[in-house]
């Protein structure tokens, strides 16, 4: 409103200075540099959303003078356009044009931004990315070194300066398997995606621990179906973070691992019994914070915690299996060691488990 009244009295300014220019004095030809220059600036530096509407107003008194005295009128309306109407177009063209410039200095500000954000959030992805599988693989390895060497110290048959060396290794272990925590801490970020499907099966990952010395044994009760990949890879992790945990925090215990299929979810849990032997250290670490968020991610729920004077871990991951075809679950390659219906294979694994 009130760059409006100020244009208007510019406009206002040139066309009572354009009246009888046939007898216009010096000083009047001096003054229409000021609606000139006013003008400019009016459109240079004051936004007004419409002009059009304020010259029109101003030149209404001009058309009406012009029908009266038509010289006089034409005049008038004459320095209205040239000292009022142009310059003023002039000026607001020159805006438009530095606002357009400054529009797209601060796009490509933005987007640069952007793509800084971008490439940040892609490498703090693979750093969680690399962290998960440093985690996943590495301390599951860590943590059965440490209980091999706790069967070598508890070995009848092992001399004390033998006894004493396996002890310093399981001592080692352990402190490297804290450091690794520490380390994987720094690097991971919470929701850090998944990557890939696992190399081994449950099978295979139970075959190993078993191997190293833990007492495990495996059931699977629904059958052997196919699984999403990222679903059999959240129940390859449940079941490696809670053996790892079950090998630091409960070594000799008894561990069971139980697979159950159901039509529209798979359900893993993992339970020990109390340990025989002293725990190592509890370090703090984040396996089962990183696994709770995994599963949820994928829809399901996870319940860690003692049960029975042992620990229990439970996930329930959802899985949709109408993609899957069955010649797929019949080409699924055979685990060594594992044959027969599901329940010979657990009982099996279980009767056979020993340090």
């Amino acid at each position: 409103m009130r760059n409006g009244a100020i244009l208007a009295v510019i406009a206002g300014a040139a066309l009572l200075n354009g009246l009888y220019l046939d007898a216009i004095p010096l000083w009047r030809q001096l003054f229409f540099l000021v609606p000139v220059v006013a003008a400019y600036l009016h459109g240079r530096h004051l936004t007004l959303r419409r002009g059009w509407p304020v010259h029109a107003l101003v030149a209404l008194p001009g058309v009406v003078c012009t029908v009266l005295d038509f010289p006089v009128g034409v005049g008038g309306l004459m320095a209205l356009g040239l000292f009022a109407v142009l310059p003023w177009l002039t000026g607001r063209f020159q805006r438009q044009q530095a606002d357009l410039v400054r529009a797209g200095r601060e796009r490509v500000a933005q987007l640069r931004r952007e793509q800084e954000f971008t490439a940040e959030r892609v490498a703090l992805r693979e750093r969680a990315r690399i962290a998960a599988d440093i985690h996943d693989s590495l301390g599951h390895e860590l943590a059965l070194i440490a209980l091999r060497a706790g069967a070598l110290e508890l070995d009848a048959d092992m001399s004390e300066r033998n006894r004493e060396a396996a002890a310093r290794l399981r001592a080692c272990a352990v402190t490297a398997t804290d450091r690794l925590r520490h380390t994987v801490g720094v690097l991971r970020e919470t929701g850090g995606a998944p990557a890939g499907t696992p190399e081994e099966s449950v099978e295979a990952l139970v075959d190993r621990a078993r191997g190293a010395g833990m007492r495990v044994a495996l059931l699977r009760t629904g059958g052997r179906a196919l699984l999403p990949p990222l679903v059999d890879r959240a129940a390859h992790g449940v079941v490696r973070e809670s053996l790892t945990n079950a090998a630091r925090h409960a070594p000799g215990a008894e561990v069971t691992v139980r697979v159950e299929h159901a039509r529209d979810a798979v359900t893993v849990t993992v339970s020990n019994s109390a340990a025989r032997t002293p725990p190592a250290p509890a370090s703090g670490g984040s396996g089962i914070a990183g696994l709770r968020e995994r599963v949820r991610l994928l829809g399901g729920t996870l319940r860690a915690g003692p049960r029975d004077g042992g620990f229990t871990v439970t996930a329930r991951l959802p899985c949709d299996r109408e993609g899957a075809s069955r010649e797929e679950e019949d080409d699924l390659p055979a685990v060594p060691g594992q044959q027969g219906d599901p329940e010979t294979r657990g009982a099996r694994g279980e009767g056979g488990g020993g340090r």
